[in-house]
């Protein structure tokens, strides 16, 4: 059988370009390999990690109620009830992306794709091997977390999968990496009772945020006694009776050995490009990422690829579905743009939260241009107050010159939401002066976002 575009992978990427293919009249296949669609995602990425962390918010107004005049007597958490609670919120949701590909005439093959060159995908189910024919092709196979060598994942050391059934809060955590995964479980099992010490080899945590960013969670996490040791190389590890005992040097010049109940990797991840048949193609790779233009093509004729496989963008649900966009719109003879990587916000789910789009400071200085900053501390915010949520600030990067806005970069209360009106400034091309006439509702948090580009000049009002 022939179709337009055959889909590879479910994850957020795979399963909107299906349904932007359908929804252009495209005849359509996405082809999955496990029983669930929604991809790493939506079945043991970012939705049952921010349902964990929603529960740990909520846990904290518990454990701080006596500060809103509500006495709570008797509350405690129960993780299996949490986890039971994440899993119908994930089920909910990849039926609901079933049904997407129902209502979109998109057919879905069970089964594991392999590419076997010119618009030929051979596909294994549990039946038998199949092989269909494609107009075009797009790769959505998404990544795995990357383990240290010699390790493997069990009940005592966890990557992001196991770490979600785990059934009991662990008297003490120990977490390699600092990036979103690490510091969000950081921070879910800290609230949750853990005793939690993250390390992170290089000489700041998040390390792709703003140095001001990362030094303010750092901070943040010290006053809520979470151990950060940054500069830090893990050396040996080894289990033992009761958990996973740890070497480190760390960042000090001092050695120390560190005993915990459960260990966390979180050293980032790798692109699934193995045995998917790149063999038979030309499509070319770069350290095990997918090359590709600014139209998501492979150097294969009619293959794309898009999300976490890509080389050059951040492995972001967000990223992958854009990338998906724009490809289909490619394929389909659309008018389309490509992803814009200045463009991109990032977002870690923290207490406090981080929201980031654009250059940092020191980045846009040594691109040359001539920044000028403005930052606005939610210590001085009403709504901040109102939620208890002091820690942060907003800080903005802009050009002296034109007053175009090279950067946003928020840490503090519902960050990951802020974030948006600083993306939708900047593909607008908005100028600084654009926002200082831009109203803010009070009392919002996002007034904040006001204040900081009034303080470029010096005139924030309330700091």
């Amino acid at each position: 059988m022939l179709y337009d575009v055959v889909v590879i992978g479910s994850g957020p990427g795979g399963y909107s370009a299906a349904v932007r293919a359908g929804q252009y009249g495209l005849k359509t296949a996405l082809i999955e390999k496990t029983p669930k669609l929604g991809g790493t995602c939506l079945l043991v990425g970012c939705i049952p990690t921010k349902a964990l962390l929603h529960t740990a918010e909520v846990w904290d107004y518990f454990q701080h109620s006596e500060e809103q005049g509500i006495h709570c007597q008797g509350a405690s958490l129960d993780l299996p009830r949490v986890l039971q609670r994440k899993q119908g919120i994930v089920d909910k949701h990849s039926k609901g992306v079933s049904f997407l590909m129902k209502k979109n005439k998109v057919e879905v093959i069970a089964g594991y794709a392999k590419l076997k060159g010119a618009g030929k995908v051979e596909v294994a189910t549990a039946t038998g091997t199949q092989t269909i024919e494609a107009k075009a092709v797009i790769l959505a196979t998404g990544s795995e977390a990357r383990m240290l060598p010699g390790l493997a994942p069990d009940g005592t050391i966890m990557t992001n999968v196991e770490i979600l059934e785990m059934q009991q809060v662990p008297k003490s955590l120990g977490i390699i990496g600092s990036g979103a995964v690490g510091v969000e479980f950081g921070s879910i099992y800290k609230r949750y009772g853990s005793e939690v010490t993250i390390f992170e080899m290089l000489p700041r945590i998040v390390p792709v945020e703003d140095e001001e960013v990362s030094k303010e969670l750092e901070r943040s996490f010290k006053k809520q006694k979470l151990r950060v040791e940054t500069g830090a190389k893990v050396e040996k590890i080894e289990k033992t009776g009761a958990g996973v005992r740890l070497e480190v040097a760390l960042g000090n010049g001092n050695r120390e050995t560190f005993e915990f109940e459960k260990l966390l990797v979180a050293v980032g991840r790798k692109p699934n490009t193995e045995n998917v048949g790149l063999e038979n193609t030309r499509v070319e790779l770069d350290r095990g990422f997918v090359k590709v233009d600014a139209f998501q093509r492979t150097a294969e004729p009619g293959v794309y690829a898009i999300g976490d496989i890509v080389a050059g963008t951040p492995q972001l649900a967000h990223v992958a579905t854009m990338e998906g966009m724009v490809a289909v719109a490619h394929i389909a003879g659309k008018e389309t743009r490509p992803v814009n990587k200045n463009r991109i916000p990032g977002a870690t789910y923290t207490e406090p939260g981080i929201g980031s789009v654009g250059l940092t400071e020191k980045a846009a200085r040594d691109q040359g241009y001539q920044v000028k900053v403005g930052k606005f501390p939610f210590l001085a915010n009403s709504k901040a107050t109102i939620l208890g949520s002091h820690d942060g600030f907003v800080k903005v990067v802009i050009d002296e010159k034109y007053g175009e806005i090279l950067g946003v970069h928020i840490i503090g209360p519902h960050a990951y939401e802020l974030i948006a009106e600083a993306v939708a400034a900047m593909e607008s091309e908005a100028t600084i002066e654009t926002m200082l006439h831009t109203i803010h509702a009070h009392p919002t948090l996002y007034e904040a976002i006001g204040e900081a580009f009034n303080a470029v000049y010096g005139r924030a009002i309330n700091a």
